[in-house]
C-alpha cells in the first residue's frame, strides 16, 4: 500500500479494492459495546484542518480513535501560532518533532497535502485541498453505491451542481471510471469546466435530459464561498433547472440512488422530503465515511 494518499489516481483498482474490503470489515466494529480495535495502538495521528470541517474532520477523530490511535485536533484560527506568522511548513515540522505517525490535513489550497508530505515523515492523507480533490469521499460514496447496488461496474451515475468548485467531484470522476462506471456530470455551465470532458465523461446541461438514465445521482452542494462571482442568476433559477424534488424524482428511475457530500443547502440542491426519503443514502454516507477512514488509517500505517 502507498505511504500518503493524496490523489485518489494514486489508487489502482485493486487497491482500491483493498480498502473498500478493509472498510467492510471495519463496519463490524461499529455494532459492538466497545466499539475499539489495537490496530493503531501507540500511534498518533494528527488532524490538521485549515478549513471549517463537520463530517470529515468527526469521523477521522473517531476513525482513529476506534482504532486505539492517540489524537491531536489542530484547528488553523487564532488559538494556534499561526495567527502570530508560523508558516505551514513551521507548523508542519513541529508537528513532525512532535512525532506524530499520520496527518489529516484539510487546506483551501490545491496542493497543500503533497507540499506538506515532503516535509514529513509521517502518512500525509489528503481531506480536502481547494477544489482540487477528496479522495476519502470518493471512496465512502463507492463504498455506497457498491453496498446499495452490489456494483459499479455499468452503472451511470450523475454528478449535479457545482462541478467547477467541487474536490469531490474531481476524486469521484476518478475512482468511478476506473471501477468502470459511466459518469455524466450535469450543472450550470457556468459552473462545469469546459476541459471536464477530457477525463471521460458525459456534459449535459440538462438534468431532465439525463435524469431517466442514471443508477445514482450525486448532488454536489453549489459552494458559495468559493465562488468570488455570482455563477448563475439566481438560487430560485438554481432550483428549479437543477434542484431534486419530489416533482423531479418522478423522472428517474424507481429505485435511483441519491448521494450527497454533505453539508447540503436543503430547498437548492434538494428539497427535505427527498433529501429524508426513501431513495436517499445521505446517512449511509456518514457511517461508510467512519469506515474507510478507518481502513485508510489502517492500509497506510502498513507503509509507514
Amino acid at each position: 500500500m502507498i505511504k500518503h494518499l493524496l490523489s485518489i489516481d494514486q489508487l489502482s483498482p485493486s487497491q482500491i479494492e483493498l480498502v473498500l474490503h478493509t472498510a467492510d470489515s471495519f463496519r463490524e466494529v461499529g455494532t459492538r459495546t466497545i466499539k475499539k480495535v489495537p490496530t493503531l495502538r501507540g500511534r498518533t495521528v494528527c488532524n490538521l484542518f485549515f478549513e471549517p470541517s463537520t463530517r470529515t474532520r468527526i469521523s477521522f477523530e473517531l476513525a482513529a480513535k476506534r482504532l486505539s490511535a492517540d489524537v491531536i485536533n489542530f484547528t488553523g484560527d487564532a488559538r494556534s501560532s499561526l495567527s502570530k506568522g508560523e508558516s505551514f511548513k513551521d507548523t508542519a515540522q513541529t508537528l513532525q518533532a512532535m512525532g506524530v505517525d499520520a496527518i489529516v490535513v484539510r487546506h483551501s489550497s490545491a496542493g497543500a497535502p503533497l507540499r506538506l508530505s515532503r516535509w514529513v515523515e509521517a502518512s500525509v492523507i489528503n481531506a480536502g485541498d481547494g477544489a482540487h480533490e477528496h479522495p476519502t469521499q470518493a471512496l465512502l460514496d463507492i463504498l455506497t453505491i457498491r453496498n446499495k447496488l452490489n456494483r459499479i461496474d455499468g452503472l451511470t451515475v450523475g454528478l449535479v451542481g457545482d462541478i467547477a468548485h467541487s474536490r469531490v467531484a474531481r476524486s469521484n470522476i476518478h475512482a468511478l471510471t476506473t471501477l468502470g462506471a459511466k459518469v455524466i456530470v450535469c450543472g450550470p455551465t457556468t459552473l462545469v469546466p469546459s476541459d471536464v470532458a477530457r477525463l471521460g465523461v458525459e456534459v449535459a446541461d440538462r438534468l431532465d435530459d439525463v435524469l431517466p438514465r442514471c443508477d445514482v445521482l450525486n448532488l454536489l452542494r453549489v459552494q458559495f464561498e468559493r465562488q468570488r462571482s455570482g455563477l448563475f442568476p439566481s438560487i430560485r433559477e438554481y432550483r428549479l433547472l437543477f434542484g431534486v424534488d419530489g416533482d423531479r424524482m418522478k423522472k428517474a428511475k424507481p429505485n435511483v440512488l441519491l448521494l450527497a457530500p454533505g453539508p447540503i443547502n436543503r430547498g437548492v440542491e434538494v428539497t427535505p422530503e427527498v433529501a429524508d426519503g426513501p431513495n436517499s443514502a445521505i446517512l449511509d454516507q456518514v457511517t461508510n465515511g467512519l469506515a474507510v477512514r478507518m481502513a485508510v488509517l489502517s492500509e497506510l500505517s502498513k507503509a509507514a
